[in-house]
């Protein structure tokens, strides 16, 4: 058995452990229930898929795959990169499934969804990142199903020349990148990362594909001041970015970054005042906001802002 299978997050075994506290009374989610999260759960399997809703332990779980909204996470389930905050296995990932792309098509197709969110693993070790392969994957949903629209969150491409490119050529609706937290933390809690590279990325993208919808978010609650949280809406609306979200961190593990806060209701409430005003088409701002979490209702509200928008330029 592998190191990473025996302890999933390597890089964190020597690291202090900073006690979870107990969650507030507006995040608790109820247990899974519904037998359609069985149902959806089941078709992962068959369709040999991972989704990001199990491998970051996503609290909306329950909710989300009750309506069969389940986020593929493609290239895998282990991460080349190791961010503080992030629950997803770090180390040596496994060659590419040549049958990932048609098996996300057929999700697609089987579950008719209206809208479909792909992500996936940090690749560093291919050569494009994991671009092409990005590509295949929206290509198939248009094939298998048409009528889907399709939102992808990538990693950065970073030493990747012509990945994002390669992305946006194959037609996404939404492209996300998230930028996951302020300039001043990311030494610590995305320390692979580039805040600067990654904001450049959500303008080359618009700059490619003036019609794509793009979007970012970050998490809050991991010792950003609120005037940092402001700085970042403009940065994220100087690259016209369209569409903001907001979420609380929750602390994976004992071992990961330390939850400094609990952002209460009422900051969420002012945060996406305060970004509407800045002009984002759309803006998620919750306790439990998630990069995918009611993407479908969110892209079609998303939509009808930027018909609204236009209309009325004249």
């Amino acid at each position: 058995m592998s190191e990473i299978k025996t302890f999933r997050h390597p890089q964190l075994r020597n690291k202090p452990e900073n006690k979870r506290p107990r969650l507030p009374e507006w995040i608790r989610v109820k247990a899974p229930t519904s037998p359609v999260y069985g149902e959806t759960k089941r078709l992962m399997r068959e369709l040999n898929l991972v989704t990001v809703c199990e491998e970051a332990a996503c609290p909306n779980i329950g909710e989300c795959w009750a309506h069969k909204h389940a986020t593929v996470m493609i290239m895998g389930e282990i991460c080349t990169r190791a961010c503080a905050f992030c629950n997803v296995a770090t180390g040596k990932p496994a060659h590419l499934d040549p049958a990932e792309p048609d098996n996300v098509g057929m999700m697609a197709l089987k579950t008719a969804l209206r809208h479909m969110v792909i992500t996936s693993v940090d690749r560093d070790d291919l050569d494009d990142g994991g671009a092409v392969h990005f590509a295949k994957c929206i290509e198939k949903v248009h094939f298998y199903a048409p009528t889907t629209t399709v939102e992808v969150l990538t990693p950065d491409f970073r030493d990747k020349p012509g990945g994002l490119e390669t992305v946006i050529a194959a037609r996404p609706d939404v492209f996300n990148h998230n930028l996951e937290t302020v300039p001043r933390l990311y030494p610590t809690i995305r320390p692979g990362a580039r805040y600067y590279h990654s904001l450049n990325i959500l303008d080359r993208a618009k700059q490619i594909d003036p019609q794509v919808f793009t979007k970012s978010g970050i998490m809050v609650g991991l010792g950003e001041e609120r005037i940092e949280v402001l700085q970042v809406m403009d940065d994220m609306r100087s690259a016209n970015v369209d569409f903001l979200t907001i979420g609380q961190y929750l602390q994976p593990t004992p071992k990961h970054a330390k939850l400094e806060r609990f952002v209460t209701p009422d900051e969420f409430a002012e945060y996406e005042k305060i970004a509407y005003t800045k002009g984002f088409l759309k803006v998620s701002a919750t306790p439990l906001t998630r990069s995918s979490y009611h993407a479908d209702d969110d892209f079609a509200v998303m939509r009808e802002a930027r018909r609204a928008k236009l209309a009325a330029a004249g």
